[in-house]
């Protein structure tokens, strides 16, 4: 299944819902998030409920999108992987970069939380 990306604003936070399989081969993820960048969003909320399948390439696909993100000082949160990827997450240690969340309302506070003032 190809990688489908649906986003919208909910207040000053992108929800960026994402279902397919995030690997090697798809990269649209990483150029919706650098295209977003660009128009000034700096916080965002990566939904993955439904994703079924992550390589190596996904989980750097998804490392490369926080880092850009925080490098524009910005914040990212994941919101509800399914139990495969938590577990790939939790195996591979990101558990321990990433905030997972399992309710949008709360990932959408903490990622308006972390810039401060300006949130």
């Amino acid at each position: 299944m190809a990688l489908v990306i649906n986003s919208r604003v909910v207040g000053n936070v992108v929800v960026l819902e994402i279902v397919g399989r995030l690997w090697i081969l798809d990269l649209p993820l990483r150029d919706r998030v650098n295209e977003l960048l660009r128009e000034g969003h700096r916080r965002f909320v990566l939904s993955i409920a439904g994703v079924d399948y992550i390589d190596s390439s996904g989980l750097g696909q998804i490392v490369s999108i926080w880092s850009s993100i925080r490098n524009k000082d910005g914040h990212m949160v994941i919101l509800n992987p399914a139990k495969r990827v938590q577990r790939l997450l939790e195996m591979t240690k990101l558990d321990t970069i990433f905030e997972i969340f399992e309710v949008e309302g709360e990932a959408l506070k903490q990622a308006r939380k972390d810039l401060g003032a300006t949130a």
